[in-house]
């Protein structure tokens, strides 16, 4: 009985998808802009000799650039136009939120509601601009100090290569923004988070390929590449089982009379999330350790002779697994799993729809005790959410680094792979759920015209 139900409702399930042409015509729409996001991680920028770049890229690997190049699905590590991927995006929104959080001018605006909210997002585009071309100079610039045993990175430097580096990366940085807003409007999920979804699971293959072949040579263990298998295993169980968790906060509507029969009375609850800041906390953080620490690395290994000492602590300090990068990276993630939840959910605001519907919670006086007790409650989960995120993000990359992996297929990119899955096919049900009221609707409308 049971086994025959599962199969009705699998059957009523694909039923409905095939039905849903709204949903195929999203589904594509995304496909087909990952294709191209995938299809720009391999157009180079010009005036960069391949076979230097090459040599200089497997020399930093295994440092920190080596997991932004996975992150930018490979983008890095072959120069090309998408080589800053969506980061100074990132960063701009970063900023953006901090200052609607302090400025009371950028708060004022964040209150004006939807004409508010385009304000904001048109200025984090500008600002996007701005690091990205930052950024892009700096990148340039450190490239035409790397040398090669088949000859420099750059043949050619001056500033046509600078200028036409920056305009190619920012270029590509800026679509990459335009693609991610597409996604979220005409297809399924976030834009942002599948374009670093795509980079992440592109470079898996390869990287899982490597490791394989380490151990097959006997550079590696066969017992480490198991024990990294079932670490990442019982991480993704871990994390979907954290991602799912909730603390039901039980909501009571009072009964009322209207002429001769009651309502309300119902019993309902408030779901809060253990981790309602979602994935943004590593991403944020990553983002914010990708900008100094690069120009830090660039610069201590550009060639040139007299490096400061402080860029060669940075680029050693915060290498992957090192205490002040862990400790940097842990302190980020608290940050902004506090600060963005505190950006997400406002419980005043909550408190404030209870009570003009007439629901409470049990035991505590509406209006500001309900608040005051919602934000208590808030507050404990996003403790837990951010030991959570910190355990998962932080515990792989030291195993990694002690274990010497030489993938970064850590917790970061396991927790951004799980949660994008897991908002993604939420979507999809969710547009499964609609198209199915849509179809009962119209039945009972046709039922209705022939009564």
């Amino acid at each position: 009985m049971a086994s025959s139900a599962e199969q009705l409702a699998s059957q009523m399930s694909f039923g409905a998808f095939a039905k849903a042409k709204d949903l195929h015509a999203r589904l594509w729409f995304t496909l087909g802009a990952l294709v191209v996001y995938r299809l720009g991680t391999y157009i180079p920028i010009p005036g960069i000799d391949p076979l230097a770049l090459e040599e200089v890229f497997q020399q930093q690997a295994g440092g920190i650039l080596g997991m932004f190049n996975m992150f930018a699905g490979g983008a890095l590590g072959r120069m090309t136009i998408f080589a800053l991927a969506i980061f100074p995006y990132i960063s701009a929104a970063i900023i953006m939120q901090l200052m609607a959080a302090i400025s009371p001018t950028m708060n004022a605006i964040k209150k004006e509601g939807e004409s508010g909210r385009k304000k904001i997002n048109q200025y984090t585009r500008y600002l996007t601009v701005v690091l990205a071309t930052v950024q892009a100079y700096g990148m340039a610039t450190g490239l035409e100090g790397f040398q090669a045993s088949v000859g420099p990175l750059v043949p050619d430097p001056g500033m046509f290569f600078r200028l036409s580096a920056v305009i190619t990366l920012v270029a590509g940085t800026i679509f990459l923004m335009w693609l991610g807003e597409q996604i979220t409007a005409r297809g399924i999920g976030n834009g942002i988070s599948l374009i670093i979804f795509a980079g992440i699971v592109a470079e898996l293959p390869g990287a899982l390929a490597g490791t394989f072949e380490l151990g097959r040579t006997g550079a590696l263990s066969a017992g480490v590449i198991i024990g990294v298998t079932i670490l990442a295993v019982a991480t993704i169980a871990f994390v979907v089982f954290m991602e799912r968790a909730q603390r039901r906060i039980p909501i009571q509507y009072p009964k009322r009379q209207v002429g001769n029969k009651m309502f309300g009375g119902e019993s309902s609850h408030l779901p809060l999330k253990i981790n309602t800041a979602g994935v943004i906390p590593p991403i944020f953080a990553s983002s914010l350790l990708l900008l100094p620490v690069t120009v830090a690395q660039v610069s201590a290994t550009s060639g040139a002779a007299d490096t400061p000492e402080w860029l060669t602590f940075i680029t050693t300090a915060f290498g992957p697994g090192q205490p002040l990068y862990l400790a940097f990276f842990i302190s980020m993630i608290v940050f902004f799993a506090f600060f963005y939840t505190a950006v997400v959910f406002n419980p005043e605001e909550t408190a404030d729809n209870l009570k003009k519907y007439g629901g409470f919670v049990p035991g505590i006086r509406p209006g500001k005790n309900t608040a005051d007790y919602i934000d208590h409650v808030l507050t404990r989960l996003t403790c837990v959410g951010a030991a959570y995120l910190s355990v998962v993000c932080a515990l792989p990359e030291l195993l990694r680094s002690s274990l010497a992996v030489p993938f970064y297929f850590g917790g970061t990119s396991l927790l951004i792979v799980v949660t994008v899955t897991m908002d993604t096919v939420g979507q999809i049900q969710s547009h499964l759920l609609a198209h199915q009221y849509e179809g009962l609707i119209k039945k009972s409308k046709l039922r209705g015209k022939r009564g």
